[in-house]
């Protein structure tokens, strides 16, 4: 499909031009444009003897933190390859066009900030940003001891990944900003999602209760789909810039 075959809705272009406070809630469909796999399609090779809970909890990291560290880095090493797409472009250009935008992401692998977005929200944190096992503090540097995970340089504890893991709670903060972004806004953009993780998949929700109109980009239909105001089957690589192009 070109983009010439693209057809939008006229509605939409008009919200789309009207809006003055919209929010974005992005998920691992956008990513994957990008090469970076899906969670559960990292479990391959080496790892795929391990289900994700085995490598993606607190617990698995007390009992083998070694294990996760290496699972991680290898993850990592997969977002360092890849490259912002033309999804996360036109999002980063949107919200240069919006006054009052604020970009939700369930993404850990900080592309939307290469991009060039500034106002981000990462509900699930960073995989690019590492933290203090025992006392939650961002850790950017540490001595080379040798240790596996490193040492915490303050209180000499692990060093693990700044992700949100199963069974944590989501940044209060991030949270608290991303309801009331939901709430707030005029329109409300949902991209890449499957619209199934709580509490991100509440977000449109709350944005519906407000008033505000909501627009889905994804390639399949969703829980959203029928609930949403707009509805476009396609990628965030591919509608997005076309979005842009007819404002």
């Amino acid at each position: 499909m070109t983009t010439n075959d693209i057809s939008l809705p006229e509605a939409l272009l008009r919200a789309l031009r009207g809006s003055q406070r919209i929010a974005v809630l992005t998920g691992a469909g956008i990513s994957a444009e990008s090469g970076v796999p899906m969670f559960r399609d990292t479990m391959t090779g080496l790892w795929a003897r391990y289900n994700p809970e085995d490598l993606a909890t607190p617990e698995a990291f007390r009992r083998d933190p070694k294990l996760v560290w290496g699972w991680y880095a290898w993850r990592r090493a997969l977002v360092a390859q890849a490259t912002p797409n033309a999804g996360h472009l036109a999002l980063a250009e949107l919200e240069r066009r919006i006054p009052g935008f604020t970009l939700i992401t369930q993404n850990v692998d900080g592309l939307h900030r290469r991009a060039g977005s500034r106002r981000v929200l990462e509900l699930h944190g960073n995989i690019t940003r590492n933290k203090c096992f025992d006392e939650g503090t961002l850790v950017e540097d540490w001595e080379e001891t040798g240790s596996v995970p490193p040492l915490c340089p303050r209180c000499g504890g692990y060093v693990r990944p700044d992700v949100v893991w199963f069974g944590e709670v989501l940044p209060e903060q991030a949270l608290e900003e991303a309801l009331e972004a939901s709430r707030g806004c005029e329109l409300f953009l949902c991209v890449g999602t499957s619209a199934l993780v709580q509490p991100a998949a509440s977000l449109p929700f709350e944005a519906l209760r407000a008033g505000a109109r909501v627009l889905e980009v994804n390639p399949d239909a969703t829980p959203l789909t029928p609930h949403a105001t707009w509805s476009l089957r396609g990628t965030a690589g591919m509608m997005l810039p076309e979005l842009l192009d007819r404002l």
